[in-house]
């Protein structure tokens, strides 16, 4: 982008502020801004066997980041074995130990991409979680989604960090027609019939546990959001407002005449927290327009022009519709500066 912007105007004064919304990247993003060090280490992976995953300590060493999709993210599962109800949060709660083994006190969660349905009780179960049967039989780790009816009572973590703070990139409630499984079930593999036992093992999970299954982002990375709030005592946060805050958006798009962002797909639920709609909403307080260019678009797009139904993008460019879908796969940063380089021109001569 900041090469197409130069091509339309040399002249052209660019800042460049990487962003997230809670999905996979938020971690650098945050570093970029906050500075830090990134660590590796593995850990148990979605489908329990050991991965290679990153985590990242803030300078000062007393904020710690953990991002989901380096444990547990759907990229880890080749797609013909993607299935949620075999699939666990353990280790995203290992990464978390690992950061407060470093001194880290707060340690922000960042929840997108997930391959799970999991309701969170596997990290749960890493940070020291015990659930039981109805014999009173130990559920044994790495617990997935499939197991959640399985629970009858349950023990708290006892290795939570002080203070944990969930970057959400969805607004998503737990269970029901826009919970979880129903919407985000069926990316990540589960059939008809998985998402219906999927959904209702949520809902039991959260009568066994408490908590408020309703609360916005509890749906967040396969209810990730609602067990590291009702079982970890975690805050949930909008993760584009999160990042924003972090990295003074509002501040540095004060006085920028146009501001640009982008998104692989943007659709109807890029309004619930996504960053692309999270940057034209901050802008449009500073009184800066945005223009988005992405991926490809779907049902729902349109609403994310409309400020009545929560969108604030100033206008929209899909690679897909202007190029082709082929050419905008193979082709896609090339396009992308090419139609930065468009689109900046053709704003320059409209104002």
């Amino acid at each position: 982008m900041a090469e197409g912007v130069r091509r339309a105007d040399p002249s052209a004064q660019v800042d460049l502020c990487p962003v997230g919304d809670g999905g996979e990247g938020t971690m650098h993003a945050l570093i970029a801004a906050l500075g830090g060090t990134v660590h590796k280490a593995s850990v148990t992976g979605p489908l329990g066997a050991p991965v290679s995953a990153e985590y990242a300590v803030c300078s000062g060493a007393e904020t710690g980041i953990v991002e989901l999709a380096q444990a547990s993210g759907l990229a880890l599962v080749p797609p013909q074995q993607r299935d949620p109800t075999k699939t666990t949060t353990f280790g995203v709660g290992e990464l978390i130990i690992l950061a407060a083994r470093r001194g880290c006190a707060s340690i922000i969660v960042c929840i997108g991409g997930s391959a799970t349905v999991d309701g969170g009780a596997g990290l749960a179960q890493a940070l020291g979680a015990k659930f039981f049967d109805r014999a009173g039989d130990l559920i044994q780790p790495p617990l997935t989604g499939a197991q959640l009816m399985r629970i009858a009572t349950f023990e708290r973590p006892t290795k939570r960090p002080t203070r944990l703070r969930v970057a959400c990139d969805v607004t998503n409630p737990l269970c029901g027609p826009t919970g979880a499984a129903a919407v985000y079930g069926p990316q990540k593999g589960a059939t008809p019939s998985q998402v219906r036992l999927l959904d209702d093992g949520l809902a039991h999970l959260a009568f066994i546990v408490g908590g408020d299954p309703t609360q916005p982002g509890a749906g967040a990375a396969g209810g990730a959001g609602f067990g590291l709030a009702a079982l970890c005592g975690a805050t949930l946060e909008r993760g584009i407002d999160l990042v924003l805050d972090a990295i003074d958006f509002h501040q540095r798009c004060a006085d920028a005449s146009l501001v640009l962002t982008g998104e692989g797909r943007l659709d109807a639920q890029s309004l619930q927290g996504k960053a692309a709609l999270g940057v034209a909403a901050s802008a449009a307080h500073a009184g800066a327009p945005t223009i988005a260019i992405v991926g490809s678009t779907g049902p729902g797009a349109e609403l994310t022009t409309d400020r009545a139904c929560g969108g604030f993008l100033h206008h929209y460019i899909s690679l897909a519709d202007q190029y082709g879908l082929a050419r905008a796969l193979a082709e896609a940063a090339a396009l992308l500066t090419q139609a930065t380089t468009d689109v900046v021109a053709r704003f320059m001569r409209e104002t």
